[in-house]
C-alpha cells in the first residue's frame, strides 16, 4: 500500500497568518457554509462515488452508507487561549490502519468486511493534498487551523487485571482473504482469573468457514509457486515481528488463558521459533533422482504442497499450537484456515495482524473464530469441504475421532496430536532431588494443563517416602497461586470451572478408595477457577485419576516394586504421547526407553518440547509429527515423474 511522503499530503489543513489576523473575529455563517460546501465536494473526490473508496470499498454482504463529510472546526492556539492556531497534523491515512468496528455494531446485522489495514491510497492522499491547498483560500478558512478526520472505528481498549492490552494487536473479527470480517453475532472472551469479559469476538459460522476455505484455495496457487526463498523471507519477517511484539503477545495470552506472564513470554519465544525454524526448512524441501531400470529413462521425485490445510487448535497454548502447524504448512507452500479454541481466539487474531504486516499474502492465513455453539458446524465444514486437503488438530482423543470420521469421506491427509496420560517413573537408582525438580516442572507447568504433563507418578518402594516428602515440600515452597499478571505467581487459574470440577471429581474418587491428600486438595480462595496444587499418596491403578487425563494440578503417586511392574502400569493406557523416568543405571535407561509405548521419552528430564525435535504420540494419542525436520513432510505430497524416450 502506498504511503504519503510529502507534508502536503496531510489531511490537516493549515494557513500561516500573522497574530493580528488570527485575532480577528470568525467568518460569518454564510462564509462557513461556503467552506463546508467546498469540503463536501472535495470529500466526494476522496471517497469516490457512494463512498466506495472508503475502507477498501469491499463488503462481504449487504451495503453501508458512504461516510459523511466532516465539519470544519477551529482549535485553540496553544499560545493564546481561545484563538485558533497550530496543532500537530494527523498522519496520512495510508499510514494509519483502519481498525474494524466491534462486532454487532452494524445496524443492518449483515456480515461486513474491511481490507486489513485498508485506507485511502496514494491517489486519495494526493486529492487530500489538493484539498489542503484549496481550502485555506476560502474567506472563512483563512483564519483557522482546519482538521479533516474520519470518525474513529477502533473498538474500546481491552483490559485485563487493570492493564490495557495492545490496541494494535487485539482484533475482534475473523480474518478471511486478508480482510477483517465481522458478523452480526459475537461471543465473549473471558479472563479466567477474574471471570470478567475481555471483549466480544465475531462468531463465525458455516458461511464464513466456507468463505475462508475458498479464499485459501484461491491464494494457494500463487503462494505455492513463490520461490522457496521468498516464502522463507516472509516467514522470517513474521518471526521477527513476533519477537518485536513478544511482551504484548504474552499479555494477550495471560489475559485470555490465565497462565503466568513469565510462562506466556516463554510460549511466545517458543511459538516464534517455529516460524524461524520452518522459514529455514522452506529452502530444504529436496526431491530425489532415482537410478532407472531402463537406459532411456530418468526417474525423478518431486515434493509439492498438499493444498489447503485446516488448522484446529486448543486453548492451552493458544499461540504455539498455531505456529507449530502453520509454520510448516506455509513453508511447504500450503495455505491455511485456522479455527482457534473459543476460549482463546485473541492470540490467533493477533498472529493474523502480524502476518499481514509481514507480507503474508491475502488468503494464505485465515482465521475463523467461533463460539462453542458454532464449533461443531464449523469443524464439520473444515473436515468435509472438498477444497480442504489436510486436517491438523490438537485436542482431546474423543474430538479427534469425530474429526477423523468427517475427514474420511473425502480421504483427507490428517495429523492428530491428541490426549496424553504421561507416566513419570522414579527408580531406586534415581537422583531424588533431580527427580523432584523434574516432577515439579512436568506436572505443574500451566497448572497441569498441558498434553505432555505428567498424569501418573510411579515411585519405586526404596525411595518412595523420601520422594513424597521432598515433593510435598517443593510444592509448598515453590508454587504460588495467583493472577497471571502478578510477578510471584507460578500457578494461574484453570481455564474454566468445568476444568476445576474434573480435578475435584478425581480427588474425591481417589480419597473414597483410600488415597491420602498430602497437600492441597481443594479450591483456592482466590476464585472459582483457582485450585490448590495437590499431591496424593496411596494411589492405586483402580482410581479414576490413574485411568484418564486430569488436565489440572493433581499429582497422584503410585508405589511399585519392580521395573517390569512399572513398565506394565505405564503401558496399560490406550494413549501414548509422552513418558518420563529417572534412573542412573545405563542398562535400565536403554531398556525402559525402548519399552515405553509413547512417542516421546524424557530420561532424567521433565521438560522435553523443542522446535528441533519431532512432537507426537502413538496409540490413540495421534497421527503424524510436528516440529523438527519431519514436521514439514505432513504438508507435502510426493510425486514420481518418469521421463522416457531419452
Amino acid at each position: 500500500m502506498g504511503q504519503c511522503s510529502s507534508s502536503k499530503a496531510q489531511i490537516s489543513l493549515e494557513e500561516t497568518e500573522s497574530p493580528e489576523i488570527l485575532s480577528q473575529p470568525a467568518a460569518s455563517s454564510r462564509k462557513e457554509e461556503e467552506g463546508q460546501a467546498l469540503i463536501s465536494s472535495l470529500w466526494r473526490s476522496v471517497t469516490g462515488p457512494e463512498g466506495s473508496r472508503w475502507g477498501g470499498g469491499n463488503e462481504a454482504q449487504g451495503s453501508r452508507s458512504p461516510p459523511t463529510p466532516p465539519r470544519l472546526r477551529s482549535l485553540p492556539c496553544p499560545g493564546r487561549p481561545g484563538a485558533p492556531g497550530r496543532v500537530p497534523a494527523p498522519p496520512c491515512p495510508s499510514e494509519t490502519p483502519l481498525l474494524a468496528r466491534p462486532p454487532g455494531s452494524s445496524s443492518s446485522g449483515a456480515v461486513r468486511a474491511g481490507r486489513a489495514g485498508a485506507v485511502p491510497g496514494p491517489a486519495a492522499c494526493r486529492r487530500s493534498a489538493a484539498m489542503a491547498t484549496l481550502l485555506p483560500r476560502g474567506a472563512a478558512a483563512a483564519r483557522r487551523r482546519l482538521l479533516l478526520r474520519p470518525a474513529p472505528l477502533a473498538p474500546a481498549p481491552v483490559r485485563a487485571a487493570g492493564r490495557a492490552l495492545s490496541a494494535a494487536l487485539v482484533r475482534r473479527g475473523g480474518l478471511v482473504g486478508g480482510r477483517w470480517v465481522e458478523t452480526a453475532a459475537a461471543f465473549p472472551v473471558q479472563d479466567p482469573a477474574s471471570g470478567e469479559e475481555l471483549g466480544r469476538v465475531s462468531d463465525c459460522g458455516v458461511a464464513e468457514a466456507r468463505a475462508a476455505v475458498r479464499a485459501a484455495h484461491e491464494a494457494g496457487a500463487g503462494w505455492g509457486r513463490l520461490p522457496a526463498k521468498e516464502r522463507s523471507a516472509r516467514l522470517r519477517r513474521w518471526y521477527e515481528l513476533m519477537m518485536e511484539n513478544k511482551e504484548e503477545l504474552a499479555r494477550i495470552i495471560t489475559a485470555e488463558n490465565g497462565k503466568p506472564l513469565k510462562e506466556a513470554q516463554g510460549e511466545i519465544v517458543y511459538s516464534a521459533s517455529f516460524l524461524e525454524w520452518f522459514a529455514e526448512e522452506a529452502r530444504r524441501i529436496y526431491g530425489d533422482v532415482i537410478p532407472a531400470s531402463a537406459k532411456d529413462r530418468r526417474v525423478l521425485v518431486l515434493k509439492q504442497p498438499v493444498g489447503v490445510a485446516a488448522i484446529i487448535t486448543p486453548w492451552n497454548f493458544p499461540s504455539a499450537m498455531i505456529t507449530r502447524k502453520v509454520g510448516a504448512a506455509l513453508a511447504a507452500g500450503c495455505t491455511v484456515v485456522v479455527k482457534p479454541a473459543e476460549d482463546t481466539p485473541l492470540s490467533a487474531l493477533a498472529l493474523g495482524e502480524l502476518a499481514n504486516q509481514a507480507g503474508i499474502p491475502a488468503g494464505v492465513y485465515n482465521v475463523v473464530p467461533c463460539s462453542r455453539q458454532q464449533t461443531a458446524a464449523v469443524g464439520e465444514v473444515l473436515c468435509t469441504d472438498p477444497l480442504v486437503s489436510k486436517i491438523s488438530f490438537t485436542g482431546s482423543t474423543a474430538t479427534g475421532k469425530i474429526l477423523l470420521k468427517h475427514a474420511a469421506g473425502t480421504v483427507k491427509r490428517v495429523s492428530m496430536e491428541l490426549g496424553g496420560h504421561a507416566p513419570f517413573i522414579v527408580f531406586d537408582s534415581a537422583n531424588v532431588d533431580r527427580a523432584v525438580a523434574g516432577a515439579l516442572a512436568s506436572k505443574y507447568r500451566n497448572s497441569g494443563q498441558t498434553c505432555v504433563c505428567t498424569n501418573r507418578f510411579l515411585v519405586q518402594k526404596g525411595i518412595h517416602d523420601e520422594f513424597v516428602e521432598k515433593f510435598a515440600k517443593a510444592i509448598e515452597k515453590e508454587l504460588h497461586v495467583g493472577n497471571g499478571f502478578d510477578a510471584k505467581t507460578t500457578q494461574g487459574p484453570l481455564i474454566n470451572e468445568k476444568a476445576v470440577e474434573k480435578v475435584e471429581k478425581h480427588i474425591k474418587d481417589a480419597v473414597s478408595q483410600g488415597a491420602s491428600v498430602v497437600t492441597g486438595g481443594k479450591r483456592h480462595s482466590l476464585g472459582k477457577n483457582f485450585f490448590e496444587p495437590t499431591l496424593l499418596t496411596n494411589v492405586t491403578t483402580k482410581m479414576l485419576c490413574t485411568q484418564e487425563e486430569t488436565f489440572g494440578p493433581l499429582a497422584p503417586v503410585i508405589r511399585f516394586e519392580t521395573e517390569a511392574e512399572a513398565v506394565a502400569i505405564a503401558n496399560a493406557a490406550n494413549v501414548g504421547l509422552a513418558g518420563y523416568f529417572y534412573s542412573q543405571d545405563p542398562a535400565q535407561i536403554w531398556r525402559v526407553a525402548e519399552q515405553l509405548e509413547v512417542g516421546m521419552v524424557g530420561v532424567n528430564e521433565g521438560i522435553i518440547s523443542s522446535v528441533e525435535c519431532p512432537f507426537g504420540g502413538v496409540k490413540e494419542s495421534g497421527l503424524g509429527r510436528e516440529g523438527s525436520k519431519y514436521g514439514i513432510d505432513e504438508y507435502l505430497e510426493i510425486k514420481y515423474v518418469c521421463l522416457g524416450g531419452l
